[in-house]
């Protein structure tokens, strides 16, 4: 080790580092903290449902469809199939066998001329309670990608008919596939445009995805729609070309607000052949969260 006897100079070493750290901690005091991004300043936090009291849905943000709905889906939605447990909100899809309280063999409605209900499981949605038009949605969920389950995370344009009022599906499962969809009137009643997009799961490469929780985002703005799972870009919706061809609205994505609907179908026009499929199966929800720019 090397030494000096000089005491000039360690008075020098001892002046030299006091002042180094006297201007480093003025520097520190000066530097402000840094700053977000321009993204991130961007949006604030205007709706959440974290899902953090146990039992029945809170009903001030949901209410549910009930019975035979759309597309020849095989379950009966009913509100005991949605509960809050342990911080997330579960919709359970059950095999179940009850007779048809509307069976009627004489109609021509399939709700209607369905002698037994064989499934069930659960339909939420905010409507007439919490409506948007633009913003981010973000929404953390796990889903099981099995034969005959379509789960979804979707809105719908409030105040008007299907498709006119237009629909955007943030996220579906069925047939293998991770959908990114939205979808406007066609030149007929009831008749849809579609922009769509479908992802294979077996594209993410792990066997093991649909054991975990995944985060569904949608950036919604006046231009175009974007549609994310994980951070991965899904779809680009274009708003210059989503104009209806009949309804009394022009443009079902610059015009009515929209609500969320949360549910898990089985079966049905896509869903596929639950038999083989094992239930009760969960599609759990963590949180729901909207974001608008202020």
């Amino acid at each position: 080790m090397f030494r000096n006897s000089n005491p000039l100079i360690y008075l020098l070493l001892f002046w030299w580092v006091s002042l180094w750290y006297s201007c480093a901690r003025s520097i520190e005091e000066v530097v402000p903290p840094q700053e977000p991004m321009e993204e991130e300043k961007s949006y604030a936090l205007v709706w959440a449902e974290e899902f953090e009291v146990d039992g029945a849905p809170d009903p001030n943000n949901w209410s549910f469809e009930q019975g035979f709905v759309r597309n020849r889906e095989l379950q009966w939605y009913q509100e005991d199939n949605a509960f809050v447990e342990n911080g997330v909100l579960v919709i359970e899809g059950r095999r179940d066998t009850f007779p048809n309280p509307n069976y009627d063999p004489t109609k021509p409605d399939w709700r209607i001329n369905r002698p037994e209900i064989q499934y069930t499981s659960s339909s939420l949605h905010t409507l007439n309670k919490h409506s948007w038009k633009y913003g981010r949605f973000e929404i953390r969920a796990k889903i099981r990608a099995e034969e005959g389950l379509w789960p979804a995370i979707w809105t719908l344009g409030t105040g008007h008919e299907w498709p006119s009022g237009g629909e955007i599906d943030i996220m579906e499962y069925y047939d293998g596939n991770i959908l990114a969809n939205a979808a406007w009137a066609g030149a007929e009643r009831w008749q849809a445009i579609w922009d769509d997009s479908r992802t294979p799961v077996s594209s993410f490469g792990d066997p093991g995805w649909d054991q975990k929780f995944h985060i569904w985002r949608m950036d919604w703005e006046a231009a175009e729609i974007k549609i994310y799972l994980d951070d991965q870009l899904l779809n680009t919706i274009d708003l210059s070309k989503t104009i209806n061809q009949s309804g009394n609205v022009n443009n079902p994505f610059r015009e009515p607000k929209h609500y969320i609907l949360l549910n898990l179908a089985i079966g049905g026009q896509n869903g596929g052949n639950p038999k083989a499929t094992p239930f009760p199966s969960r599609y759990e929800i963590d949180y729901v969260r909207v974001y608008q720019k202020q």
